[in-house]
């Protein structure tokens, strides 16, 4: 989920750790401070007819007249003025997804579900939260530690996991030492109040929010914190509030495990396409002999192992990467031919900076307490990855690490409960890995919601993605405030069966998902 000198807990967690609401900005006394719009970045094509700004806000929303810092915002305005219906801000997940680029995707992404009346009818926001990408500053704490090629995640000597935890203990460490100033004030609960700065700065008295995965999270933190400002709220791929943070990575560890044998089931059963093994156990003693070879000989010269989970790892959060990662491990495996590999590798997970990592690492361990004492890391994984759960338990072990080393406890975690806060509309598949379904049940308890479970989805947080029963019921929400019924219990209220799992072919364009992740925001909320 991904370095520090020390520097004291009065410096810090408990101070931004509050769970108590704060005054937003424009509540303070103070005007609320504006966004000077522009054009956005010529970077960013799904922006081009968007408007792009920055929004000064306080580092310590305690102290609004002191150290200030900013966020990036994105605007793409409403046309249909008969039926406007305000701001629709929206989050990827993460923690430490850019969420610049929503602006303009989620009005595509709506427009080629077949409801372009969505934004037609609001001004889609997207932003970057504090911290990440386009915001200032933009926390980043070693660039190069990531870098392939990495020793293998399942550490087979203590000296082997010795190394490891070293690595993480320096990344957290080069985190304190540059940006021990801003980490204590990246809890969810601060970019919640982020939200409502952008709220105010767009004069709007509510705001509707749509997010996907961590941005659930950070929407129940926003309505739980300023539930009266809510109008309407989509929470697609809903986190366990019970989990967060430390308890959620053991559960995706099952969950993962369970999807990629899914991938695994398919490939065997397209046999005479990938010619890899004609059942899921073959299969899988396929891929962890190419797995075990690349440490000794990389793949192409770039990938070893590790490199290839990753790669790997993103059929097990959308069935929409089934083909291109199973043509791509066919094309290795039986030809030697690393392209392909490489290829998904290069373009959608090796990444030029690690400030999705650090800001991952960094949300967390300031939300919440975590363990401190390393056995407890590791015999929690050695008893996964005894029982059977291989594929992801120590590679989400190292993505975490780091903050086992924080120069501060986090915590303690936000109690969601959105008393008063109009009703949301949550999503949720049933075979989610990445937030299994457990979490829409109890995010259903917790807000006034309606719950939508997709029956037998695969594909992390799945709306706007093609299945029109999920799609026509957020559209629906969004347009007119329609609901399913309320069913009693804490069950669904409506119900869709998920697409089929694709059926690979040379005539089809080869698409990924449009909101498949990429590194590093594997294995991740």
């Amino acid at each position: 989920m991904k370095r520090l000198m020390v520097i004291t807990a009065a410096a810090g967690v408990g101070l931004s750790g509050a769970a108590v609401a704060v005054p937003a900005q424009a509540e303070t006394g103070q005007a609320a401070a504006k966004i000077a719009w522009s054009k956005c970045p010529a970077d960013q094509p799904s922006l081009a007819k968007a408007e792009c700004g920055q929004l000064t806000v306080p580092l310590d929303y305690r102290h609004p007249k002191g150290k200030k810092i900013s966020i990036a915002v994105s605007r793409l305005k409403h046309t249909d003025t008969k039926h406007y219906k305000g701001a629709l801000i929206a989050n990827p997940g993460g923690p430490g997804g850019s969420g610049l680029y929503l602006a303009g995707s989620m009005a595509s992404w709506f427009t080629g579900v077949g409801h372009k009346e969505i934004p037609a009818q609001y001004d889609i926001i997207g932003f970057d939260p504090r911290g990440v990408g386009s915001s200032k500053p933009a926390l980043t704490c070693d660039p190069h530690y990531s870098d392939p090629i990495r020793a293998d995640y399942v550490p087979h000597s203590a000296k082997a996991e010795a190394a490891w935890k070293a690595r993480s203990k320096a990344y957290a460490k080069d985190c304190a030492k540059k940006y021990g100033w801003l980490l204590p004030h990246l809890r969810t609960t601060d970019a919640a109040r982020d939200i409502d700065a952008i709220r105010a700065a767009l004069g709007q008295k509510t705001i509707s929010y749509y997010g996907f995965s961590y941005g659930t999270y950070l929407g129940a933190t926003y309505g739980t914190l300023f539930p009266k400002r809510v109008k309407h709220m989509v929470l697609d791929g809903n986190v366990d509030v019970r989990e967060v943070w430390y308890d959620a990575q053991l559960s995706q560890d099952k969950a993962f495990e369970r999807n990629i044998k899914f991938v695994f089931g398919w490939i065997a059963k397209y046999d005479s396409r990938y010619h890899l093994g004609t059942t899921e156990a073959a299969v899988e003693k396929k891929y962890y002999s190419v797995r075990a070879a690349a440490f000794a000989k990389p793949i192409g010269g770039k990938l070893g192992g590790d490199e290839l989970d990753d790669t790997f790892l993103n059929a097990g959060y959308s069935t929409g990467w089934y083909q291109p990662v199973a043509d791509a491990f066919s094309a290795f495996a039986t030809k030697n031919d690393a392209s392909g590999l490489v290829g998904l590798y290069t373009n959608y997970i090796k990444t030029a900076d690690d400030n999705g990592f650090a800001v991952y690492n960094a949300v967390q361990a300031a939300d919440a307490k975590w363990p401190r004492n390393w056995s407890k890391w590791h015999n929690d994984a050695a008893k996964l990855y005894k029982q059977g759960y291989h594929f992801n338990t120590w590679s989400n072990v190292w993505f975490n690490a780091p903050i086992a080393y924080w120069p501060f406890q986090g915590g303690p975690a936000l109690k969601i409960k959105a008393k008063g806060m109009a009703t949301a509309l949550l999503v949720q598949s049933t075979l989610d890995a990445a937030t299994p379904y457990p979490g829409g049940v109890e995010m259903h308890k917790l807000l006034p919601s309606r719950l939508v479970a997709e029956q037998g989805g695969k594909t992390h947080a799945n709306t706007l993605n093609g299945n029109a029963c999920l799609d026509d019921k957020v559209a629906a929400y969004l347009s007119t405030g329609t609901l399913p019924k309320n069913k009693p219990g804490s069950g669904p209220d409506a119900t869709c069966k998920a697409l089929p799992d694709p059926v690979p072919t040379d005539n089809a364009a080869r698409s990924i998902a449009p909101k498949a992740p990429a590194r590093p925001l594997i294995g991740r909320p």
